[in-house]
């Protein structure tokens, strides 16, 4: 009985266009963003916070970075974690060799940067169509990580391929404790969070949207298709760029190219998979349960004590990874977001059954 559409009417354009109409959506993300930001911090200790929270953020940013450009606009990209690479290397010499920049806009132009390389190689989505597509940003992949380790400029002219990441700071406050890492990552992904979901409605996000539908019929439509490609990986590029730039400085501390490999762009696609394509909550979704479900393999693995040795359950976490792709591919295309959809249309038909 609380969760309702009757009464809530929408007397202007702005209410009719938010992105939470009903108070009760309003009131929930309110609550929840204090939560995550104000009460976990205080109860939770360092190793949620670091290595299960942050973690999830931060892929959560890069999920939505490649649900942009393959949920919204229909073009399969293999090269995420490539375009991370980008964002980290670029923030690594910004803050470096331009130490005067804060670091909000150097992440900012780690962002740009990425987005730019992106755009750069989505050129070859303009003659070529689906699966090639892939071939394309897959070609990035390999590109770039053989970039990364045969320049040496690009890690200060460091030849061990490993560099650590400064310490950060930004109006004397210094990010280096958990908690404060952890803060800062929440506040940066909750911002672009709130972005994408505006972009997606917006005018642009309509041509994506149309792209990935019918590519001809927007043509014919009068949608520049041109402009809809090449912004989707621009704009994709930038949040797997700013989140390259946080997995390296706030999460693991170090600048090297086997964090971004091909086996972290598969990761990303399967996140959004499992979360749903074009969806942007779809994306925190995926993001939450490929980062929980190896720790529910392992804390249930431990039950057995050393019966079960660790590359079998490396092995048994792959199994369940494909097992799962599989079937939300056959039963629920559209992943965990369908679900929770589902189940808040019936929240809000209940206590009716239809």
């Amino acid at each position: 009985m609380f969760y309702r559409d009757a009464g809530a009417l929408k007397t202007s354009y702005a209410q009719d266009a938010a992105l939470f109409p009903l108070a009760f959506d309003r009131r929930a993300m309110i609550a929840l963003v204090l939560v995550a930001g104000v009460v976990v911090p205080l109860v939770a200790s360092d190793y949620w916070l670091g290595s299960i929270l942050l973690p999830f953020l931060i892929l959560s940013l890069a999920a939505i970075g490649l649900n942009i450009v393959t949920g919204y606009a229909g073009q399969l990209s293999l090269g995420s974690a490539a375009f991370m690479a980008v964002g980290a290397y670029a923030a690594l010499n910004l803050v470096a060799r331009v130490p005067a920049l804060p670091f909000p806009l150097s992440l900012a132009l780690a962002g740009l940067i990425a987005g730019l390389v992106s755009a750069l190689f989505g050129l070859l989505s303009l003659r070529i169509r689906g699966f090639y597509v892939a071939v394309a940003t897959l070609a990035a992949q390999f590109f770039i990580e053989w970039l990364c380790t045969h320049v040496p400029w690009l890690l200060l002219d460091n030849h061990s391929g490993v560099v650590s990441t400064p310490t950060l700071g930004w109006l004397g406050f210094e990010v280096a404790s958990i908690p404060a890492r952890y803060v800062t990552a929440l506040i940066i992904v909750a911002g672009l969070a709130v972005l994408a979901m505006n972009l997606v409605r917006s005018e642009l996000g309509r041509a994506w949207m149309a792209v990935r539908d019918h590519e001809t019929a927007a043509e014919l439509t009068g949608v520049d298709t041109v402009r809809a490609k090449l912004s989707a990986f621009a704009v994709s590029g930038f949040y797997c760029g700013v989140a390259g730039a946080l997995w390296s400085f706030l999460y693991i501390g170090t600048i090297e190219i086997e964090a971004f490999s091909l086996h972290r762009s598969f990761q990303i696609l399967f996140m959004i998979i499992i979360g749903g394509l074009g969806s942007v909550m779809g994306s925190f979704l995926g993001a939450a349960f490929i980062v929980l479900l190896p720790v529910a393999i392992t804390n249930g693995a431990a039950v057995f004590g050393s019966a079960i040795k660790p590359d079998v359950i490396a092995n048994l976490e792959l199994m369940i990874f494909g097992a799962l792709i599989v079937g939300f591919l056959i039963l629920e295309p559209h992943g965990l977001a369908r679900l929770v959809s589902h189940a808040k249309a019936r929240l809000r038909r209940w206590p009716l059954r239809y």
